[in-house]
């Protein structure tokens, strides 16, 4: 799995921060149930989120938010996504803003789900085996704190699954957990070409591999 990760890795070797590009990707093992939504939550530029009744939301940060999104939305049980930014000190940031590092925010995925199909603890544990979250501020060659291993968790118990999650993860790695858990605060969607990247260019620019186990 590790040389799986470092492979999507290196593929990803242009960040979102720099001009489009296109690599190849292979076939995940992952497949999602039916078309998956892109309105998590009513996801806006910071304003409130609710999910759908019968949903929950969930938020990570695991590096270019191209990638992430595509691998979550190849996970069973996961109903919408979108990509945007939060964890950061300044209000209503442009990608160009957050590109600077000066804005503290994470490029940030949002999740919604069916907790009767994966459950959050689930989602965790595929987050910490879609990256490699022992680097800090960084994945691969993108560096900067908008690249950080984060799990911006919305309740009490979503902080404890989260610790519990990395717990279970850290025998895997050889170095230690570089990822934060933070309370969610104000999430901006990006901008509308970043949404769904993959599946609007095919180009798969940031390919993350999931292991069997995600579906």
């Amino acid at each position: 799995m590790r040389t799986l990760l470092l492979v999507a890795l290196t593929l990803c070797g242009v960040a979102a921060c720099r001009a489009p590009h296109s690599a190849p990707v292979a076939d995940s093992p992952a497949v999602a149930q039916g078309p998956v939504g892109t309105d998590p939550g009513g996801v806006g530029r910071g304003t409130p989120l609710v999910a759908k009744p019968g949903r929950e939301l969930a938020a990570f940060a695991a590096g270019c938010f191209w990638g992430v999104e595509d691998a979550f939305r190849h996970v069973r049980g996961v109903t919408a996504t979108a990509v945007g930014y939060t964890g950061g000190h300044t209000e209503d940031p442009s990608y160009a803003a957050v590109c600077n590092h000066d804005t503290g925010h994470a490029e940030a995925v949002l999740v919604e789900y069916d907790p009767k199909v994966v459950s959050y603890d689930k989602l965790c544990d595929i987050f910490f085996k879609v990256h490699d979250p022992t680097q800090l501020n960084q994945q691969g060659p993108d560096v900067g704190d908008q690249y950080r291993s984060e799990i911006f968790t919305l309740d009490a118990a979503q902080r404890t699954a989260a610790k519990a999650s990395l717990d279970r993860a850290q025998p895997a790695h050889g170095g230690k957990i570089a990822t934060k858990i933070e309370p969610l605060a104000k999430f901006w969607k990006a901008e509308e070409y970043h949404q769904q990247y993959a599946e609007k260019t095919g180009s798969h620019g940031c390919p993350i591999a999931l292991p069997p186990e995600a579906t």
